[in-house]
């Protein structure tokens, strides 16, 4: 069966729809077939064209569980369901139907607060620091408010997804034919991340931490 993905979170402006395309982009480039599945009803699905990943349209409950239930029964793929904003009821919805739950979020203490209630209230979904600042004195002071979160809620935060401007090339309505390779890199590093949590929910941070620091160099 298809293994399914969801990046939700009540915050709204954390990044989910980049992590969503870069996500199922990265599983592309690992051989993995995979489909990016619009679920927030205020937006518009992105064109396929020039993609290597399927856009779905699942924005209402009927369009989703049927989205769903069709990649459960497609061996070997992936799907990536890219949650809204201020939707409790639908996040939960999405995190019972997930296999694993990313919970984005940007260094600001209100992101902070939001994705603690979001992590207490889905005990099994993993936060995932994003558009993560590189400038050196940023990225310091946002590890040291990571530092004053609950250990409880600090052993569930993988590696940061860095801020990468060229990431937005996969939110134009057409992409270019050829991408980046430090887009390609981090899509990649990305995805492997994500893929461990599949293989071994218990060592996914520490293999993760390797990867990260490889996809993290200045842009």
């Amino acid at each position: 069966m298809a293994e399914i993905i969801s990046i939700i979170g009540n915050k709204g402006g954390t990044g989910k729809t980049t992590l969503s395309h870069t996500l199922s982009h990265g599983f592309t480039l690992l051989g993995r077939r995979t489909a990016c599945v619009m679920t927030d009803e205020d937006r518009e699905p992105l064109s396929p064209a020039g993609r290597r990943y399927v856009i779905a349209d699942a924005r209402s409950p009927v369009a989703r569980n049927k989205v769903v239930e069709k990649l459960r029964e497609l061996k070997s793929w992936i799907g990536v369901l890219d949650g809204g904003a201020n939707r409790t009821i639908t996040d939960i919805t999405l995190y019972q139907m997930s296999d694993v739950v990313l919970l984005p979020f940007r260094d600001s203490e209100e992101d902070l607060r939001t994705v603690m209630r979001d992590l207490d209230l889905l005990p099994k979904a993993w936060a995932l620091p994003s558009q993560w600042p590189r400038n050196r004195f940023q990225l310091d002071a946002a590890t040291r408010l990571i530092d004053t979160l609950p250990l409880e809620f600090r052993e569930r935060i993988l590696p940061p997804f860095f801020a990468l401007s060229s990431s937005k090339l996969l939110l134009q309505e057409r992409i270019p034919d050829e991408l980046p390779a430090q887009l390609n890199n981090s899509a990649r590093a990305l995805a492997k991340q994500i893929l461990a949590i599949f293989e071994d929910p218990q060592e996914d941070v520490a293999s993760a931490l390797e990867l990260a620091a490889a996809s993290g160099d200045e842009e």
